[in-house]
């Protein structure tokens, strides 16, 4: 993992990018350079985990024509550097960054990008062409933002360095709250400053010949087509096909010259690869878990513990109680824009503590995404078919549900009650009514007056209707990569990771593993309540029972509690006072009764209240 920063044009300036790098020490603190020409500077800090001699930046071709710079790791750079000697280059370094710059001779943007396999954001400075390429991983793993105006052009790992360099101006983008009281981050392409704006997955960026930048496509996401139904793997076929891709992923994120180790936090994902890794590995894997001293907090120890005493890992297990206010200023300047995501905060602490042992950890991340592993899937495909029983039944189904608790059988009931308070609305509205972090009837509230579409419920609708004609399950794991796991999941995992300079590593979003899981045919992976069935088949001889058959709980906090307890001064003192920055631009009658009705126990908003707190420490931090 590296950070990378440049400007071209007439923002072009060494001392700026050194400014911008200097933000991103934390993303590569082993070495950091730039490429420098008339018109253009990239630069890159380094985190080094593979050749640790000849691979510190920049890194050049020949007669340096081409310089680039790199963020993440390309797992077939062997291939492609072995391919380059054999055509003649003169490659001088052992790692992936050199054969960016050598393919980058003889490729048109969207080539080179197509070739390479990993987890990557790149910048390509071309003197000759006098050309700039940046170009992102398929599913948005890296990050990499960029400004422009006129014939510069800026950007850079992480936002804060983007406003370090003087030309990029500060100011916020309006548009961005409603959609972030919607989702608890703003969907890509925007950000939460105006002009701003992230690299989409999947596409290259191209500046040349004195014009403005253009984007292209290389590669999107996609189930098969309706008529090639018939044509998918089932039953035994496919579960072998996922276990071999799987363990092809696994192995191929071993290479490291740095100490490597996992996260395990008992779950199937995470639990699956670590038995692979043990058994690619000569040595014992390093694995680590962390729980909380707080009882009514998630504690993932013993899962985790049965898979470690199977495998015979090299098990370190964290216990803390974190003091999550403090921290809350850490969590916004790392994300650099307002996270409503709470499970942040644990993943930064397992980062740091993790740090301190690997430089490296392979993660379970996007198995739930691929498989269907979560229980909204299977509540949706549960609603698609409620909705065509008639009205009357619904309406029995829905009356018969208020009978019981919210938590009887293990909670579901709580669930089921959610899914027919939504059976009238049509998909994919009653699906995000269900992810949303503040719901839509306090959203209105909070914003009055502003157009429902402006809550960002048009856009999650234009990215549906492109799987227009795909079964069910399919259209919502595409929505489901494109939007959670793209600005969601992934911005988490390396924002909270890099802050320590801890590289993650998640194999189940290997490109042929993910290809290879959009293929497979709804039934094997969720049916009724059963989630995830093929891959727990993949699994089956490798996990134990209490790991495979373990309902999904999520990777969260107690904020319930905490927020009427531990948090209570905290939370009163952030959003209540008068001189709150949030009460200038949300309604503070709004806010005031979010706060009184669940620090009365008449509603359980802790997800809201936690979206509006870090949006109030943004606030106070860009002090807007």
């Amino acid at each position: 993992m590296c950070g990378i920063a440049g400007a071209v044009g007439p923002a072009a300036s060494q001392q700026l990018v050194g400014r911008q790098l200097q933000l991103l020490a934390h993303r590569g603190p082993d070495a950091s350079g730039v490429f420098a020409s008339p018109g253009a500077v990239i630069g890159q800090t380094r985190l080094a985990v593979i050749d640790l001699v000849t691979g510190d930046p920049p890194l050049t071709s020949e007669q340096e024509r081409c310089g680039a710079v790199l963020n993440g790791e390309v797992y077939n750079y062997r291939g492609l550097r072995k391919s380059l000697l054999d055509d003649g280059h003169d490659l001088s370094s052992e790692g992936d960054t050199e054969v960016i710059a050598h393919l980058a001779e003889q490729l048109e943007p969207v080539e080179l990008a197509r070739r390479l396999d990993g987890m990557f954001a790149f910048a390509v400075w071309d003197r000759r062409r006098e050309r700039l390429v940046l170009g992102r991983d398929r599913l948005g793993k890296k990050p990499l933002y960029y400004w422009t105006k006129g014939e510069s052009l800026v950007f850079a790992s992480e936002i804060k360095a983007l406003l370090a360099h003087s030309e990029v101006p500060r100011r916020m983008n309006e548009a961005a709250l409603p959609r972030y009281l919607t989702f608890g981050y703003v969907p890509t392409p925007d950000t939460f400053f105006q002009g701003i704006k992230s690299l989409p997955p999947g596409h290259v960026l191209v500046l040349e010949d004195g014009g403005g930048p253009r984007l292209e496509q290389y590669w999107v996401p996609e189930g098969p087509p309706a008529g090639r139904r018939q044509a998918r793997l089932t039953g035994k076929r496919a579960v072998d096909a996922v276990k071999t891709e799987l363990a092809g992923a696994v192995q191929r994120r071993l290479i490291s010259d740095v100490p490597l180790g996992a996260f395990l936090s008992g779950g199937v994902d995470s639990s699956g690869v670590v038995a692979l890794m043990a058994r690619a590995s000569t040595q014992p894997v390093a694995t680590f878990t962390i729980g909380f001293e707080d009882a009514e907090g998630y504690d993932e120890r013993p899962f985790a513990r049965l898979v470690a005493q199977r495998y015979k890992t090299d098990h370190t297990e964290f216990v803390v109680r974190p003091d999550a206010a403090s921290l809350m200023e850490q969590l916004v300047w790392h994300h650099d824009q307002p996270f409503g995501d709470s499970s942040a905060l644990p993943t930064y602490l397992l980062a740091e503590l993790t740090r301190r042992h690997v430089t490296v950890a392979l993660c379970g991340d996007g198995g739930d995404e691929l498989f269907g592993g979560y229980e909204r899937f299977a509540a949706a495909l549960a609603l698609s078919r409620l909705q065509r029983l008639p009205v009357k039944l619904q309406e029995g189904a829905a009356q018969l549900t208020v009978l019981f608790p919210a938590t009887a059988l293990r909670g579901r009931i709580g669930s089921v009650q959610r899914l027919l308070a939504r059976r009238s609305e049509p998909f994919p509205d009653a699906f995000l009514s269900w992810i949303n972090y503040i719901p839509p009837e306090w959203r209105g509230r909070l914003l009055p007056g502003h157009d429902p579409e402006a809550f960002g419920t048009a856009e999650y609708g234009a990215i549906w209707r492109e799987s227009a004609g795909s079964e069910l399950l399919d259209r919502l794991i595409l929505l489901n990569i494109r939007t959670y796991l793209l600005d969601d999941l992934l911005v988490k995992v390396d924002r909270m990771a890099m802050a320590h300079g801890l590289e993650v590593r998640s194999p189940f979003l290997d490109t042929d593993l993910v290809e290879l899981a959009l293929g497979l045919p709804p039934s094997s992976k969720v049916r009724g309540l059963s989630l995830k069935r093929v891959l727990k088949q993949a699994l089956a001889d490798l996990l134990p029972n209490e790991i495979l058959h373990r309902r999904k709980h999520g990777f969260g906090l107690p904020l319930d509690r905490w927020l009427r307890d531990d948090l209570r001064s905290y939370l009163e003192s952030r959003l209540l006072a008068p001189s709150a920055r949030v009460r200038q631009h949300l309604d503070p009658g709004a806010i005031d009764a979010l706060v009184q009705q669940h620090q009365s126990r008449r509603g359980n908003h802790a997800h809201s209240l936690w979206t509006l707190l870090t949006l109030e420490e943004f606030l106070r931090k860009e002090g807007w």
